[in-house]
């Protein structure tokens, strides 16, 4: 005979942050959408953590020619603008 045993371990250790309250508002309605709430999503977020022994997404410093790319744009300074998709790819190609 097999007997299986549901044990709950108590959840008692917290996380307290701050963020800006438009980013909150965004995310939640995402979690919202995927049928999650902010508890769910953060302790999904550590077990990552936990198992893959860092993030679960890459976090790089841009090189400096991405940096350039980026102040660039922010500026809308340097940019290439396109009529169509078709353009941008055929860009690719000189």
């Amino acid at each position: 005979m097999l007997l299986l045993l549901h044990i709950e371990v108590m959840k008692t250790a917290a996380v307290h942050t701050r963020i800006q309250p438009e980013i909150k508002e965004k995310a939640e309605s995402v979690l919202h959408q995927l049928g999650l709430s902010p508890t769910e999503a953060i302790r999904m977020f550590y077990t990552q953590i936990a198992l893959r022994k860092g993030l679960p997404f890459d976090v790089n410093i841009p090189n400096d020619e991405t940096e350039l790319a980026l102040k660039d744009s922010r500026m809308e300074k340097n940019l290439e603008k396109f009529d169509s998709i078709d353009e941008l790819f055929e860009s690719w190609d000189s």
